[in-house]
């Protein structure tokens, strides 16, 4: 190897060695992003139609973390357990409640760990927050105006991929409905990275993650809904999915729907965004999940 050779061989090492540096640097700071929701920047959903009659009340996890309810009983002995999207709060589901509750169903409203006024600034996508959903499957079997036969949980984004971790390790919840849920943390950071940046995922997605998974202490395997939602079965599972989804893979939507044992709804809109069924088809969301409820927690034909 000659002079130039040698000079060569080290201008290549040090700018594959700068471009490695980069990259983890880059790639921690969205990890860092990915995991923290801070309390005076935590985004504040928009104003919603509001409850009435409502409780605002405190639950404290099995790790002693704080969680802020809002909690309306039913009217006909069955519940839904409504799970926001990421970095959102209870609000974001409270026209969801509101129609709920028109058909006399009981709904509870998490704001979960790190978000809206509930405790913790760490967001593990399940790994910890399946704890927020027990204590308010627990508060629910107490109450006396609830079945604790007729209870359900619906998730938004992120809520409906935790809804069917848990519903997965929880045998007595009944039904499960996702709006707009990721098969796979790796899908998601992956499908985000693209949004966000324009880049393709790899090497930058994987990264991230691995870079996340260390700081959490989570696996991301573990957290992937895809490799859970069988277990449900055969309690029923109605998966929602636009195909022109930017913040889940609409793919996931469909493999989620082809990993789920019977019963199983999909309800696939190629014209739809991120969490746009209950909003821009809310005539038809109402009808098919009040129909998806009645009939498996109401037993109505």
């Amino acid at each position: 190897m000659n002079k130039w050779q040698r000079l060569a061989a080290v201008a290549s090492a040090e700018i594959i060695l700068a471009a490695c540096v980069a990259l983890v640097l880059v790639a921690n700071l969205f990890a860092e992003v990915m995991l923290h929701n801070p309390t005076d920047e935590r985004f504040r959903s928009p104003a919603q139609p509001s409850l009435t009659g409502y409780q605002q009340i405190t639950l404290n996890t099995q790790d002693r973390v704080r969680l802020s309810v809002w909690y309306l009983p039913p009217q006909n002995g069955a519940a839904v357990v409504l799970l926001h999207g990421y970095k959102a709060d209870h609000a974001q589901m409270l026209p969801i409640a509101a129609l709920l509750v028109r058909h006399g169903y009981g709904v509870i409203l998490p704001d979960l760990r790190g978000h809206g006024q509930s405790e913790g600034e760490l967001i593990t996508f399940g790994y910890h927050e399946w704890r927020d959903v027990d204590v308010v499957y627990q508060y629910l079997i107490a109450q006396p105006d609830v079945d604790a036969e007729r209870i359900g949980v619906l998730g938004n984004s992120m809520g409906g991929a935790i809804a069917i971790l848990y519903a997965a390790e929880n045998p007595k919840v009944k039904t499960i409905v996702a709006q707009s849920p990721y098969a796979s943390l790796h899908d998601m950071v992956g499908t985000n990275v693209k949004r966000v940046i324009n880049w393709p995922p790899f090497p930058l997605a994987p990264t991230i993650l691995f870079l996340a998974e260390r700081k959490a202490g989570f696996q991301a395997e573990a957290l992937a809904p895809i490799r859970h939602i069988r277990q449900i079965s055969p309690r029923p599972v109605f998966i929602m999915m636009g195909g022109k989804d930017s913040w889940a893979n609409p793919d996931g939507g469909r493999q989620l729907y082809a990993a789920a044992g019977e019963p199983r709804e999909l309800w696939f809109d190629s014209e739809l965004e991120h969490l746009e069924f209950s909003e821009k088809r809310a005539d038809e969301f109402e009808q098919r999940v009040v129909a998806f409820f009645d009939k498996y927690l109401l037993n109505k034909p």
